[in-house]
C-alpha cells in the first residue's frame, strides 16, 4: 500500500502552483517520493545577481515559492551571484549590458541577503557566493568550461536571435553567463532550480552540464515575470514596483493603485489564498479586491495589525479625503521677505515643480489656503503669523510655518 502517495500529491501541488514550465514533472514526483522515503530534503537552487541594491515584489514571486518549499522541509540554496553579476545576464536584454565592477557588486550584495530574509528563513537557508568557485578557476579551467557548449547551441536562445536580427552587438562575455549559471548547479549539486520564465535557457544549461558531469539533471521550474502597478514590466526605473522593505503604509497605498488587469497574477503569486477565494475576489468590486490583496501582502511583510492600520489610513486619506498627520512642514524662508507671490510660494513648498505649473493649478481652482480657494495667480501671500495649510489638488499639501 502506498502510504506516501497523498503527501507526494500535496507537495507536488505546492511545487506546481503558478508554474509556467516544469521539466520534468514525473521526475519531480519520483524525487519527492524518494526524498520522503529517505528523509533527505531536495536541494533547491535559486540564484540572485546583485546587479542593483534593492529587491521588489517582482523578486518575491520566486522568494515566496522558495519559502513554501522550505516549509515543506526542503533545503534552499541561495546563490548570490557576485561573479555572474560582473558578466551580466543577457536574458531579456535587447542591448549589451554594462559590465559591473567587483566594488559595485559588493556594494549591492550587502542588502540582498538582508532583504531576502523578509521572505526566507535564513537559519534554514544555505547561502553561497559563486565567486567561491569562479575566483579559483584558472584560464585552462575556463577554456574547458567554454567547450561544453557550441556557438550554435548558444544562439538558440531567442534573446540572441532577436539582437542579431536587429544588428545589436552581442558580447563574448554574454555567452559565458549561461555556462556560469549552469556551473553553479554542478557546484552545489542542485536537485531543482527555480527562476523566472526569462531564465529557462540558463536553467536548461544547468541540466546539460550536470549530465555531462554524471550528476542527476536538475528539475527546472519557472514562474512568470509579473507586471508592475501600471501593467508594464515591474522595475524601479518604471516607478511601478514596491520594495520588499517598503513601510506598511507605502505598501498598502501602492497596492491600492494597482492596475485591475494585473490583480489576478498578484493574487496568485504574491499571496497564498486558494483559487476559489481569488476568483470570488476578482468577481467582486475592484476596490474590495485590491483591499484584500493589500491586506494579504502587507500582513506577510509586516503583520496583521500594521496592515489594518495602513488600510485605515488609506480609507481616511484617500476615500474620505482626510489629510494625513505627517504632512511636510516648511518654515517661511529667511529670504522670502514679508510677501511672496502665490505661484512662487507653491514652488518653494515643493507642491508644484514650477511657477507656470502653479499658475495653472490656481487658474483651475485647485489651490486652497486654510480651506479657502485661491484663484488669483497674482496674489501675494504674507508671512504667516500661525501655521497655515496649503493644498494643491487632492493629494498635495503642506503646512506653512512662521519663520
Amino acid at each position: 500500500m502506498d502510504t506516501q502517495g497523498p503527501e507526494v500529491d500535496r507537495q507536488l501541488a505546492v511545487f506546481q502552483r503558478g508554474v509556467c514550465d516544469l521539466i520534468e514533472e514525473q521526475q519531480l514526483r519520483g524525487m519527492i517520493a524518494k526524498s520522503l522515503a529517505e528523509g533527505r530534503p531536495l536541494r533547491i537552487k535559486f540564484g540572485m545577481d546583485p546587479s542593483s541594491p534593492d529587491l521588489h515584489l517582482g523578486h518575491a514571486v520566486q522568494l515566496r515559492k522558495l519559502r513554501d518549499l522550505q516549509d515543506l522541509g526542503h533545503q534552499i540554496v541561495l546563490i548570490v551571484g557576485d561573479a555572474t553579476a560582473m558578466v551580466g545576464d543577457p536574458s531579456g536584454r535587447n542591448k549589451l549590458r554594462p559590465v559591473l565592477t567587483r566594488e559595485e557588486v559588493d556594494a549591492n550584495q550587502k542588502t540582498y541577503v538582508e532583504q531576502a530574509a523578509h521572505v526566507l528563513d535564513m537559519e534554514r537557508t544555505e547561502v553561497r557566493q559563486n565567486s567561491e568557485w569562479f575566483d579559483k578557476m584558472d584560464f585552462e579551467e575556463l577554456l574547458r568550461l567554454t567547450t561544453r557548449m557550441t556557438v550554435a547551441q548558444m544562439l538558440e536562445r531567442d534573446t540572441f536571435q532577436t539582437r542579431m536580427e536587429a544588428s545589436e552587438p552581442i558580447g563574448i562575455n554574454e555567452f559565458l553567463y549561461p555556462l556560469m549559471q549552469g556551473w553553479d548547479s554542478v557546484q552545489v549539486e542542485s536537485d531543482l532550480e527555480l527562476g523566472g520564465t526569462d531564465q529557462l535557457f540558463n536553467l536548461l544549461v544547468g541540466r546539460r552540464l550536470q549530465e555531462q558531469m554524471s550528476q542527476r539533471p536538475q528539475i527546472v521550474l519557472t514562474q512568470p515575470l509579473i507586471n508592475g502597478l501600471d501593467g508594464r514590466k515591474m522595475s524601479k526605473s518604471n516607478d511601478n514596483s514596491i520594495g520588499l522593505t517598503a513601510s506598511a503604509k507605502d505598501m498598502t497605498f501602492r497596492i491600492m493603485q494597482v492596475d485591475d488587469e494585473v490583480m489576478g497574477d498578484w493574487f496568485l503569486h504574491l499571496t497564498r489564498l486558494d483559487t476559489a477565494r481569488i476568483e470570488a475576489a476578482l468577481a467582486g468590486h475592484p476596490r474590495e479586491a485590491k483591499a484584500l490583496l493589500a491586506a494579504e501582502v502587507t500582513t506577510f511583510y509586516h503583520d496583521a495589525e500594521a496592515a489594518r492600520e495602513a488600510a485605515g489610513q488609506f480609507d481616511r486619506e484617500v476615500r474620505d479625503k482626510v489629510l494625513p498627520d505627517d504632512l511636510p512642514e516648511v518654515a517661511w524662508g529667511g529670504g522670502w521677505g514679508e510677501e511672496l507671490p502665490l505661484p512662487n510660494l507653491l514652488k518653494e513648498l515643493g507642491l508644484c515643480q514650477s511657477t507656470s505649473e502653479a499658475r495653472r493649478a490656481i487658474q483651475q481652482g485647485g489651490v486652497r489656503l486654510d480651506g479657502a480657494v485661491k484663484s488669483d495667480a497674482r496674489e501675494a501671500i504674507s508671512r504667516p503669523a500661525s501655521i497655515q495649510l496649503v493644498q494643491v489638488g487632492k493629494k498635495r499639501a503642506a503646512r506653512l510655518l512662521p519663520e
